[in-house]
């Protein structure tokens, strides 16, 4: 399965009001939506697994990766694609050995130095930022700015996303950086209308 990082959509069910995440992300994936993250922070185990289960199935009908992140448990008990672990988590060391080599690590990072060790300790992939304020994740930190974006994109060789903050105003400004992706929470989820918003997105990043 090849993968596309453009547009890289992170799950936050907070943000949806009440509205359900499968149908969100479906719409998400209609939009254009090339890449999905199931992050739930604040689920039981049991539930996790299951929305797991369900978002594989629908993401298998779109020939889309799923990307559970910090959950290696659970990313090995539903056959997930990838796993995504931030500085704070498993070790990559450790993840990456678990995990098998036929499997997509990401790893999240905010400067140089983070970047180079997640790329030579078996990183597929880096989520860097936040690179604007961000009010979607809690312990997203400083804002480290598109000037750090940039030196951790020339840094490494894998692929990067950058993370945090952005949306249709900023979009075009980080593709700049010539990393390889978006990762987005709430320019999508926090839409009223969330098939217009990953389209307006996707279509922006591509320069139509």
């Amino acid at each position: 399965m090849s993968i596309d990082y453009s547009l890289y959509l992170i799950s936050d069910r907070s943000i949806l009001q009440g509205r359900d995440l499968l149908a969100a992300v479906e719409a998400s994936l209609k939009g254009g939506t090339t890449l999905v993250q199931l992050r739930e922070k604040d689920i039981s185990s049991r539930e996790f697994y299951n929305l797991a289960i369900e978002l594989k199935q629908l993401l298998q009908s779109y020939n889309i990766p799923l990307i559970i992140n910090d959950r290696l448990d659970i990313a090995l008990a539903v056959d997930a694609e990838g796993l995504h672990i931030g500085q704070d988590d498993l070790p990559i060391e450790t993840a990456r050995k678990i995990l098998g080599p036929g499997k997509i690590l990401g790893y999240s990072v905010s400067n140089v130095e983070e970047a180079l060790y997640g790329e030579g300790h078996g990183a597929d992939y880096l989520g860097a930022g936040s690179v604007y304020p961000t009010g979607s994740k809690s312990d997203a930190g400083n804002p480290i700015g598109l000037q750090e974006l940039t030196k951790i994109r020339q840094s490494v060789s894998i692929p990067i996303v950058g993370i945090g903050g952005i949306g249709i105003n900023n979009i075009a400004e980080v593709k700049k950086t010539g990393v390889d992706g978006v990762s987005v929470i709430s320019a999508i989820l926090g839409s009223q209308d969330i098939e217009g918003a990953s389209r307006n997105l996707i279509n922006l990043w591509r320069g139509q």
